[in-house]
Parts: C-alpha cells; sequence; structure tokens
C-alpha cells in the first residue's frame, strides 16, 4: 500500500480546500458557477501564488495550505481574481504593450471588479492608495485593463511600484503559454482553445447574470457589461451589444447543461438523468441595424475603412446576429451619398475591399434619420436593432429622438453642448482604431 507523503496530502488537502472555496463564492455569485470550476487544480513547487494558462489552476500547495488556515478571505479573492482574469481574457490580450505595466493594469482592472461587489465571501477593508486610484478611475471614466494601462503611464517610477506590490494577487507568468496540454487531447499549442473555451464560459456567465437578479450591486451590473466572448474588441462588442433586444433563437442550449446532476441522476437512481438540455435558447441578437458614416470633408477616410472592417467584424459574427441579418452601410454629408445592405460576412468582405469614400461635402446627421424613417414606412426595416453614426461631431443633429437606439462615435474630441440629450456617446481613439489596420 502506498504510503502518502506530505506534498501529495497538500495537494489532496488543497483539492477540498479549493472545492470548499467554489462553493463560498457561489453563495454570492451563483452565475460564475461554470466559471469557477472550468480550471483545473494542479500543484506546482516553483511558484508563490496562484497561476493559469487557462486551462490549470496552478497552486503552491505547502504556502496555500497554510495560508487557509489564516486568511481564507484572501484565498476566496485571489481564486476569484485568476478565473476574473480568463473571464476578460487577459492571459492573450497584451500584444505589444509593455509586461509590467500590463501584468498590474489588469490586477487593478479585477480587483476594481470585485471590491465593487461588496459581497460577504469577498469583501474586505479598502487602503487609502486603493481608494485614491479608484477615485482616479472614476474621474477618468476608465475600467478596463486596456484604459487602466494608459492611465498608469502617467504614474511616477516609485508611485506605480506601491500600485503594483498593493494590487499584485497572482502569477501571470504563464499567460499565452503554449506548451502546456488540454485535457484529452493530443496536440500541443493550446493556448487559442483555451481562449475559445474561455469566450463560450464568458458568454454562458453574462447569459446567466443577465437572466438573474437585475437589481445587482454596481460593480456586478458593470461585469454584466464587461464580460464579453471576444475580450480583443470588447469595447465595441459590449458598445453593440446594447443595442440589442432579446429574441429567442430555436438552438439547443447546451452551455446551460450541467454534466455533473445530469450523470449524478443516473447514477443514484438508475436511468434518470437530474436535469435534460434545453432545446432553445434565448440570447441577445440583433437581426437589423443600421451603419452612419459622416463623409464630410473632415472625415479621414482610413479611420472609416478601418471603423467599418471592425465593425462589420463584430457585428455579423454568428453570435451577435441572427442567421438572417441586415445591416445597412450608409454614407452621408449633408445628403445621402451610398446606402448598401450587407447580409453576410462574405459580402462585408467585398464590400470593404471596393469601398470608395463618397461626399465630402459639409456634415448634416439629419438626412440619416429621415432616410430611416422612410425605409420603416416601408417595411424594409422592421426589427431594426439601432443605428451607429461614426463622425467627427462637426455637424447639426436632428432634435427629435428616434424610436430606436442611436449612438454617436466620435474620432476625436467634440462640442458636448451641441450633441441631443437622448443621443448615446462614445470616444474612439484613433490610435485604437490604427491597431486594426
Amino acid at each position: 500500500m502506498h504510503a502518502e507523503t506530505q506534498t501529495e496530502w497538500e495537494v489532496r488537502m488543497f483539492g477540498r480546500i479549493i472545492s470548499y472555496l467554489r462553493d463560498e463564492l457561489c453563495i454570492d455569485f451563483p452565475y460564475f458557477n461554470r466559471a469557477l470550476s472550468a480550471l483545473i487544480p494542479e500543484g506546482k513547487d516553483n511558484i508563490s501564488a496562484f497561476a493559469t494558462e487557462g486551462i490549470h489552476l496552478y497552486f503552491p500547495p505547502a504556502r496555500y495550505v497554510s495560508l487557509f488556515e489564516e486568511n481564507e478571505l484572501f484565498l476566496r479573492r485571489a481564486y476569484l481574481h485568476t478565473v476574473l482574469h480568463c473571464l476578460y481574457a487577459h492571459l492573450w490580450q497584451r500584444g505589444g504593450r509593455e509586461e509590467v505595466r500590463w501584468n498590474t493594469a489588469c490586477d487593478i482592472a479585477v480587483e476594481y471588479i470585485i471590491d465593487g461587489f461588496n459581497k460577504s465571501s469577498t469583501c474586505r477593508l479598502l487602503s487609502w492608495l486603493r481608494q485614491k486610484f479608484y477615485e482616479k478611475m472614476k474621474e477618468q471614466d476608465v475600467f478596463s485593463a486596456a484604459g487602466v494601462y494608459d492611465l498608469l503611464a502617467d504614474e511616477t517610477p516609485g508611485h506605480f511600484l506601491r500600485l503594483s506590490r498593493e494590487f499584485y494577487v497572482d502569477d501571470h507568468g504563464l499567460w499565452g503559454e503554449k506548451d502546456a496540454k488540454m485535457p484529452n487531447q493530443g496536440h500541443t499549442n493550446p493556448s487559442e482553445d483555451a481562449q475559445k473555451r474561455w469566450q463560450k464560459i464568458a458568454r454562458q456567465t453574462q447569459f446567466q447574470k443577465e437572466k438573474g437578479d437585475e437589481s445587482e450591486e454596481q460593480a456586478a451590473a458593470a461585469m454584466q457589461e464587461k464580460i464579453t466572448a471576444q475580450r480583443k474588441r470588447r469595447s465595441y462588442a459590449d458598445f453593440l451589444k446594447k443595442f440589442a433586444a432579446f429574441h429567442e433563437q430555436m438552438r439547443c442550449d447546451l452551455d446551460t447543461f450541467d454534466l455533473s446532476y445530469y450523470t449524478y441522476g443516473l447514477r443514484t437512481y438508475g436511468n434518470l438523468p437530474l436535469i435534460e438540455p434545453l432545446e432553445t435558447r434565448e440570447e441577445r441578437r440583433i437581426q437589423e441595424f443600421v451603419i452612419a458614416v459622416d463623409t464630410s470633408y473632415s472625415t479621414s477616410g482610413e479611420l472609416v475603412r478601418s471603423f467599418l472592417q471592425e465593425t462589420l467584424h463584430i457585428l455579423l459574427e454568428e453570435s451577435a446576429f441572427f442567421t438572417t441579418a441586415k445591416v445597412h452601410l450608409i454614407q452621408c454629408d449633408e445628403q445621402i451619398q451610398e446606402d448598401i445592405v450587407v447580409t453576410a460576412r462574405t459580402q462585408a468582405e467585398r464590400v470593404l475591399a471596393r469601398f470608395e469614400i463618397k461626399g465630402g461635402g459639409s456634415t448634416d446627421f439629419r438626412p440619416v434619420f429621415a432616410y430611416v424613417e422612410e425605409l420603416k414606412a416601408k417595411g424594409e426595416l422592421k426589427n431594426l436593432g439601432g443605428l451607429l453614426y461614426f463622425t467627427d461631431g462637426n455637424g447639426i443633429y436632428p432634435q427629435k429622438k428616434p424610436d430606436y437606439p442611436c449612438a454617436f462615435l466620435y474620432m476625436d474630441a467634440y462640442d458636448e453642448r451641441s450633441v441631443p440629450a437622448w443621443a448615446i456617446r462614445f470616444r474612439v481613439k484613433e490610435e485604437r482604431l490604427a491597431e486594426k489596420r
């Protein structure tokens, strides 16, 4: 009979601790159930904190078994902290950003969410340093890791070091790891597979949150808006989903099917599973959409092309649109110059390949709204999900609020006083679009 070693005992005990931490967190956050169960716990001796490559949850067995007795709250928060990195896809988003600053930005963004939950399983006193930086984030309206990364550029080296120490929780050394193996998979380089898996988990988490208590705390509401399947294009994807209306998409809902309960029922009661998969699922999907582009003399053609490429790519994804989708692509300066109807990604690619800016006059937003009303009157637009207007902001706005969501995307600073109160506003930085070229 094999005698259990100290290390084996520590690994086994921490497996139990992980299960306990998960149960405690799921009491306050039931919509995180699948995400908290997604990582495979595995002991690792050469680390001092949680670490993940998106597949395993590595932990230092001896240190964390001891820490559980001393500071259970820290471990609960650290566990959730690491899982949120995966949900936000921080592991795969660094790109050309400086690594140390990106790591700290991701930690701050995640800790801001956790500190905002104000739940018994995660609540802790905030240090003065945290409070001051959170105030700065709110003043700048910056909450994403990418936004915090830019915010940290203004910090002195000494203050940045203090922030890094304050918000450090887990080890990011395995982020983007390509050498690990997915469970039951023979191939290597699973980073892309892990990312896609977390995209699916993020969709389910957001869906479960939206179907739950709509009066959740402020940070939980922010969580609902921020988790998306495509974190790389999260700013656009989140923004566009605000225009989506609930429609039922007929498909098998495998995301909400819990295999553990199903098999438990079979084991316990013979041939009686406890839960059957749903036949349909309700998802936020867009059926019709209008993209208007300001083609006046003051608008950059290259920025317009980059914007259209990114926006059409998001809108025509299967996860965002119904199979029967329609996007009107309208060019307008002081009058309608062109209206192209796009219904598929392949068509969008052809349109973008031949796209030319038409216009060059002054800017008047009113013709687009009048034209949309004509399309609605003719029955060509029956389920309009919203209108997105890409512009520099220097134009004549309609005074009457339309009966559909409308947002203006500004590529630069604009005069907020001229924008109607009903208009949704979103600032797109030029360098963000430049990255897509």
